[in-house]
């Protein structure tokens, strides 16, 4: 019998709930909030279902993950690993043809970035170092590979709130853009059907992926890994020799780089580093970001609709914050419902991937601006 209590005793001395504390207990009902948003509301539920998990095993005491598997993939979020070959997937499965068949949407895309830099300034307003400022401030991209790209290089001890706020706002795209839209736009704008886009030529879908990896490396070369794989991604997808490398990238490869990256985001969840007061403003400040990033895309999208003669639904602006194709989806939504004869999708997906450049771009200026 004593032989048993001893044991007992040293079972339970071993045990988490010895280390246990209300942080953790906080910090694991978050992570079941976030589940239950991610399987039973369906908010981006491959990658939130994984943060959330993550968040769960980063607040087990005593874990062990020090070492071992979840050791390498914790360096893979921070040593920058993963962002450049979700990169490779997401070029594998983007298509640029809308943007070549209507280049002034890049200028949308551009347009959109305006939040990254307003919520730069809110965060060095309330007492963020300028470092730490740009890497909150690329929330507001709504991309979560380059907003773990610059927070690791940038921030590395905001990478948890960063990255959690991130791809929080970006499974929040249905909720947060459509009242924005409304708001800034009129019934009439909203109506407006554009023209049919012009077909692209092959020659066009290969030769922009690499004249614009050489042109904006060069100019930024401290993104060259995040864009050059997003560009080899697309390149596979549209050489139309190499379909196994196409279908590798953007299948197996990116959902198990996504099992990766979303966990070990999850993993940076600790009740320790995650409870803060910084933590709460950078969700607000990434919250004010996305808004800024959706109202400066529709408003550049009024002006141009009143320079080409009412050619332009301003709705398609709102795709230029990056999160593809979840944000070119909901400007479908929102202009179908005012019209349900308008098909703006292939139009937003124009801006919605010069989006994800824009953002690199952005994440680029911030680096250069920084290392001075």
């Amino acid at each position: 019998m004593d032989a048993f209590s001893v044991a007992i005793n040293s079972v339970w001395m071993d045990s988490a709930f010895q280390a246990f504390t209300i942080g953790n207990a906080i910090m694991i009902l978050v992570g079941i909030i976030l589940l239950y948003m991610a399987f039973a509301k369906e908010f981006e539920p491959l990658l939130l279902g994984p943060i959330a998990f993550g968040c769960i095993l980063a607040n087990i005491p005593r874990n062990g993950f020090e070492e071992g598997v979840m050791a390498l993939i914790s360096a893979g979020v921070s040593h920058e690993i993963f962002p450049p070959l979700i990169f490779l997937g997401v070029g594998a499965m983007t298509d640029f043809g809308p943007l070549l068949a209507n280049p002034k949407t890049l200028l949308l895309g551009a347009a959109a970035q305006i939040g990254v830099f307003i919520a730069l300034a809110g965060a060095m307003l309330v007492g963020f170092t300028q470092p730490q400022a740009a890497a909150i401030g690329i929330i507001g991209g709504a991309d979560g590979p380059t907003s773990i790209y610059l927070a690791a290089k940038l921030a590395p001890e905001l990478l948890g709130a960063i990255a959690v706020a991130a791809y929080s706002y970006m499974s929040l795209v249905p909720l947060i853009q459509p009242p924005v839209m409304k708001l800034l736009t009129t019934q009439k704008e909203r109506e407006i059907v554009m023209e049919q886009l012009r077909e692209v030529s092959k020659f066009e879908k290969i030769a922009f992926p690499i004249v614009s990896t050489i042109f904006i490396s060069l100019l930024l070369p401290s993104i060259t890994s995040l864009l050059g794989m997003l560009m080899l991604g697309n390149l596979f997808r549209e050489s139309g020799v190499t379909e196994r490398l196409s279908d590798t990238s953007q299948n197996a490869l990116i959902n198990i780089v996504t099992i990766f990256l979303a966990t070990g985001t999850g993993l940076t969840m600790n009740a320790e580093h995650f409870l803060t007061m910084e933590t709460i403003k950078i969700i607000l400040l990434g919250l004010v970001a996305f808004i800024a990033g959706t109202a400066g895309g529709v408003l550049f999208g009024k002006l141009m609709s009143i320079l080409d003669g009412g050619k332009t639904n301003p709705l398609i602006g709102s795709a230029g914050v990056s999160a593809v194709p979840m944000a070119a989806r909901v400007s479908q939504v929102v202009g179908a419902k005012a019209n349900p004869s308008n098909f703006l999708l292939m139009h937003a997906m124009g801006p919605n991937v010069a989006g994800v450049i824009g953002t690199a771009v952005a994440a680029g200026t911030m680096l250069a601006m920084m290392s001075r």
